[in-house]
Formats: C-alpha cells, sequence, structure tokens
C-alpha cells in the first residue's frame, strides 16, 4: 500500500494545488476584508451581515443550476473564464474603493457575483482530481487539497487581510483580483476536463453513457439533467447516507456555534483573546487531520473511520453542554477538526470513485445545496434556541440530533471502503 501513496501525482495536479492554493488564499484575505469595508462605510448590522450573506446566498439559490452546467461543459475552461470574471469584478472593487466611491450596494453586488462564480468554479474543479489523479492516490491529493486550505484560508488570510486593509483599504481586493487571475491561469495549462475524457465510473455505468449526448439527439432540459443527478444520488445508499448525514450535521453544528462567541465569553468566561484561541483550535485541529489523514486512511477500515467520526460529533457538542473549563473544550474542538478533515477526506475520495465523470458536477452541486442549505438553516435556529432556552441549549439539541443521525447512519457506513468500488446492486439499492 505505500507505493500508490508514495508515486508521483503529476504535474496537472501540482498546477491544480498551486491554483487552489493561491485562491484559498485570495477568499480567506476578501473574508475578512469584506466585512471590514462595509463596516467602515455604515454601522448598519444588517449591511455588515449582508456582505457575508451576499456570498452564502448563490450556493442557495444557483447550486443545482451550477453542477448541470458543470457536466455541460469543458471544466477547465469554464474554471478558467470564471476566475478571469472574478478577477476584474475584484480589479473594479479595489479601483472603487481606491479612489473612494465604493458605495454598500456596489459591494454587495461584487460579493455577490463572487459567490454565483464560486457555485460554478468550485462545482467545475471539484471533477479535476478524479480525472487527473489515479484512484489509489487520491487521499494523498485530497489531504493535500484539505492542508491548503487550513493553512492559507485558515491560518494565514486572516491576520493577512486585516494587516492589508490596515495598510490601504483598496489592496486586499487587489491581491485577491491579482490571485484570481493566477489561479485562472494555472488551470489554463491543465489538459481538458470533460465529462467525455473523463474515465467512466463502475458504479452505474449505465447512468454515465445514459448522461452522454449521442450525435444527434437533442439533450434534455436543465431541470431534467439536475433531477437525473438527485435521483442517481438518492439511488446510491452510501453517498445518500453520507449526504443526509452531513446536512443534519451541518444544521446542528451552525446552530451550535451560531452564538459560539457568546458562549465562549459569557459560558466558559474568556476574553475577545480567548475567544480568538479557541477559533484557532479548530484551525489546527483542522491541519493536524490533513497530516494524519493518509496514514489512518491505509490503516484504519473506512467504515471505522466515518462511525467514529459520528462519536466526535456527539462528544463535542456534549463536551460543550457539561464542560466549563476552556482548554478541555480548546482540546475537543482540536479532534473535531481532526475528524472533520479525515472525514472530508475520505468522502470526497469515495465520491470521486463512484460517481460517473458524466455527471460529477450535478452529483457534487446536491451535497453543497444540502451542506450550504443546512448551515444557514441551522444559523436561523441556534439563535432562536439560544433566546428562548439559554445559551448552552444549542449543544444539547446538537448532542440529541448527532447521537440520533449517528444511530440511524450507522449500519448504512458498514458498507464503506477506499478500496475498489462495490457492485452497483450493494452500492444503489435503497
Amino acid at each position: 500500500m505505500r507505493a500508490p501513496f508514495a508515486a508521483p501525482l503529476g504535474a496537472d495536479f501540482w498546477k491544480l494545488w498551486t491554483s487552489s492554493a493561491v485562491a484559498n488564499l485570495g477568499d480567506g484575505i476578501t473574508m475578512v476584508a469584506g466585512p471590514l469595508l462595509v463596516a467602515s462605510i455604515t454601522t448598519n448590522p444588517a449591511a455588515v451581515a449582508g456582505a457575508v450573506l451576499a456570498q452564502q446566498l448563490p450556493w442557495l439559490l444557483f447550486a443545482l443550476i451550477s453542477g448541470a452546467w458543470a457536466d455541460r461543459l469543458d471544466r477547465r475552461r469554464l474554471v478558467v473564464s470564471v476566475n478571469a470574471l472574478r478577477a476584474g469584478a475584484m480589479a473594479v472593487l479595489a479601483l472603487a474603493v481606491g479612489f473612494d466611491v465604493a458605495t454598500v450596494p456596489l459591494i454587495l453586488t461584487v460579493f455577490f457575483l463572487l459567490g454565483t462564480g464560486e457555485t460554478l468554479a468550485d462545482t467545475a474543479s471539484a471533477a479535476f482530481v478524479p480525472a487527473i489523479v489515479a484512484e489509489p492516490q487520491r487521499p494523498r491529493a485530497n489531504s493535500l487539497l484539505f492542508a491548503s486550505f487550513n493553512v492559507l484560508n485558515q491560518f494565514a488570510a486572516k491576520p493577512l487581510g486585516g494587516w492589508l486593509f490596515i495598510v490601504a483599504a483598496a489592496v486586499p481586493f487587489a491581491v485577491n483580483a491579482l490571485t484570481f487571475a493566477v489561479s485562472a491561469a494555472l488551470i489554463a495549462t491543465i489538459r481538458a476536463i470533460t465529462p467525455a475524457r473523463s474515465r467512466p465510473s463502475p458504479v452505474d455505468a449505465d447512468a454515465a453513457l445514459a448522461a452522454a449526448e449521442p450525435d444527434g439527439v437533442r439533450r434534455p432540459g436543465l431541470w431534467s439533467e439536475i433531477g437525473e443527478g438527485m435521483r442517481w444520488l438518492l439511488k446510491h445508499r452510501l453517498l445518500r447516507t453520507l449526504a443526509f448525514t452531513m446536512a443534519v450535521g451541518n444544521v446542528v453544528f451552525c446552530a451550535a456555534f451560531a452564538v459560539f462567541v457568546l458562549y465562549a465569553t459569557r459560558v466558559l468566561g474568556l476574553s475577545d483573546v480567548g475567544y480568538g484561541v479557541l477559533l484557532v483550535a479548530f484551525a489546527a485541529g483542522g491541519l493536524l487531520g490533513t497530516l494524519v489523514a493518509p496514514a489512518l486512511i491505509r490503516r484504519v477500515a473506512t467504515s471505522l473511520l466515518l462511525r467514529t467520526g459520528l462519536v466526535v460529533e456527539c462528544a463535542l457538542h456534549a463536551t460543550l453542554a457539561l464542560s466549563r473549563e476552556p482548554w478541555a473544550v480548546a482540546a475537543m474542538i482540536v479532534v473535531f477538526g481532526i475528524h472533520t478533515t479525515v472525514w472530508g477526506v475520505v468522502v470526497t475520495t469515495i465520491r470521486q470513485r463512484d460517481v460517473p465523470p458524466a455527471m460529477y458536477g450535478r452529483v457534487a452541486s446536491v451535497h453543497s445545496f444540502l451542506e450550504l442549505g443546512g448551515a444557514a438553516l441551522g444559523s436561523l435556529l441556534g439563535g432562536v434556541v439560544a433566546t428562548a432556552y439559554g445559551l448552552v441549549a444549542p449543544y444539547w439539541l446538537a448532542t440529541l440530533a448527532m447521537a440520533l443521525v449517528a444511530a440511524a447512519a450507522w449500519r448504512g457506513l458498514r458498507a464503506a471502503t477506499l478500496g475498489s468500488s462495490p457492485e452497483p446492486e450493494a452500492a444503489t439499492s435503497p
């Protein structure tokens, strides 16, 4: 098993990795600088919150549509075009800020366009790894991609974004425009990634052939193609279980952490600095997860990794509900961060193996829709529950919900492997 993990990943992968790393840095910088820019123009809390919502909303509106387009077009050209357009939008914003003519409507419009482009670019680029990396090497490849996110987006970009904004308000947005341009240039050098070129999956090969457009036959409508992707996911027992487990997990996680700053300061008695340290603990756990994920995947049964992850989810929320010791909470958060990365690498690798290349964008977009829809619902739910029942109530609710989810998913996760694909009958039975 050691040789496949040690084998070279290839020039195309390293171009993809570098592009992802650069984009993650730029995204993280704007994530910090965007709200700071709005807050420098207006003190309206709704406007400041709108800067975040403007980038999240397109996932709820366009995720499924973007998945269908990612399966219709040359994915490389799509990502290059979208990143070039996002570079232009950020350049316009940087110029507006530099000449002191930026307004809240302009900022929100640019961020909405960025989020819309993200639905297309992220969905299309999700299909790159299974097309350019051999199956035995994908856990390592996915771990490296998660590592670039944790190091650059979560660690480096946050303080850098704040510092660049202090230097000059336009600088972080100019830097982000440059990162989009560099990312587009790197992706342009990768070989074409199209559904027809990708290697067919052994699972549900008939669906993959049906998704291809024969010569002279009119292509189905957009919504018909979206429905095809949703039906494929619902028929695949393991991926269906993972998708809905992650959706419910996001609801309760975001419900619990919508009031995390108040929990940290009022329940744990931490200062603003202590709250920041807890946030760093999430990133630290994620980084550790990227380091240990390949070894765990080699040595531990996939079903055990996923089941253990559900136990960790329950343990995190139970710890926050019961403990008043910051060190215990921080330690549990680090463990949770490790779990989220390992879980992400495993689930991504399974999806890359089992989903037919011709419908990868649509299936991935359903996952994104469920996860981000769950996150939005959870944030709303957390505020309501905390207001009605106290700051600790969302963590008790999350503990109970995840225990029920674990019990419901436990048997379905038995079939999870990262070896050769399961037989179609086993994988697609309802």
